[in-house]
């Protein structure tokens, strides 16, 4: 019997009960990239491997349009009527369509909801996840709140990566777009057993998304924006990476009184095979408990473990009553989350 976490057994249970997600489009091939690539000593890096293939989104496909098409599997399996009851919406994207206001308000419109409590998150970065279903969890304990919707959107691949200039970059290839959605109840049905949230304000510079032109990125003018990457840089997060996500899954495991081999499934962000294999193997865990969705993908961001999450479960690959143990790494190493939930979603 594993236990729940000893500082939240004062509060309610909270489960993950379901999750779902939407890829954009058909699966576009390496070989668009190729094309236009350019002999560049970036890409011999690891970090730069592509994946055999992504999903972009549409040019008129808004963040709020994926976050519907992927929670209409939850509705599907719940009722409308269901989801349009929500107590807390919260939202992630990576590349707002509309960076005033967010798109928690226009979601819940979509699907008839009206939340008490509605938050778009910046930071979380891949693990955002995780940073939401802390906040979400947290609400729920201390509110009269019952239910909880999280999305989490990656779409900048389509619009970011294939600009004339940026698609013969090494790391053109890396990113795929997608969105994950996961649904969380006051109950313990399928209960989170322990979050771990750490954040490293030291390493929150070390990401930049620039134009190379010396011009703000909402500025008219020369240059096309994109995530700044240099050789030292990619060295220092690989080295965070490779300590993070395992530092902060092992604490969780730690606390849950299970041993990081004994963990059943383990479902990471996907930023490259090299980071996947070595966090497995960190957890002395074999390749098939950790799912890898990069070939089928690429890096999803923030969506990764949602969307791995779902792949998983829909392929009947997580036995319920099992412990699924989520971790991820954020930017260049500036946050970092890790989640064990008992696992029993529908699908």
């Amino acid at each position: 019997m594993i236990p729940t976490d000893s500082r939240a057994s004062a509060f309610p249970a909270v489960s993950l009960v379901d999750v779902a997600s939407y890829l954009p489009g058909e699966p576009v091939g390496t070989d668009y990239f190729t094309q236009f690539s350019r002999s560049d000593r970036m890409a011999k890096n690891v970090m730069f491997r592509s994946p055999k293939a992504r999903h972009h989104v549409g040019q008129d496909e808004s963040d709020i349009d994926m976050i519907e098409r992927a929670i209409a599997p939850l509705i599907a399996r719940h009722g409308a009527q269901y989801l349009s009851n929500i107590d807390v919406l919260i939202t992630h994207t990576q590349m707002p369509t509309n960076p005033v206001t967010g798109c928690g308000p226009e979601v819940a419109k979509r699907i008839g909801a009206r939340p008490s409590y509605a938050y778009d998150v910046r930071n979380g970065g891949c693990a955002a996840f995780v940073h939401m279903m802390s906040l979400a969890r947290m609400i729920l304990q201390t509110t009269d709140a019952r239910t909880a919707l999280i999305a989490a959107t990656q779409n900048c691949a389509g619009p970011i990566f294939t600009q004339s200039e940026i698609r013969k970059l090494a790391q053109a290839p890396i990113p795929g777009d997608g969105c994950g959605v996961g649904l969380l109840v006051k109950d313990d049905s399928a209960p989170i057993l322990d979050i771990e949230c750490r954040t490293y304000p030291e390493f929150s510079g070390d990401m930049n998304f620039t134009t190379d032109s010396g011009r703000k990125y909402w500025e008219p003018g020369e240059g096309q924006g994109c995530l700044n990457f240099t050789e030292s840089k990619i060295t220092k997060v690989f080295a965070r990476g490779n300590r993070l996500v395992p530092e902060v899954a092992l604490a969780v495991c730690d606390r849950i009184g299970v041993k990081g081999r004994d963990i059943d499934t383990f479902v990471t962000n996907q930023p490259n095979r090299l980071f996947l294999r070595n966090w497995h193997d960190a957890l002395e865990l074999p390749a098939e408990r950790h799912p890898d969705t990069f070939d089928q993908c690429g890096n999803l961001f923030a969506a990764g473990i949602p969307v791995t999450l779902d792949i998983e479960n829909q392929a009947g690959r997580l036995r319920n009553g099992s412990v699924v143990l989520l971790s991820a790494f954020a930017h260049a190493g500036d946050f970092a989350g890790a989640a064990a939930v008992r696992w029993g979603a529908a699908r």
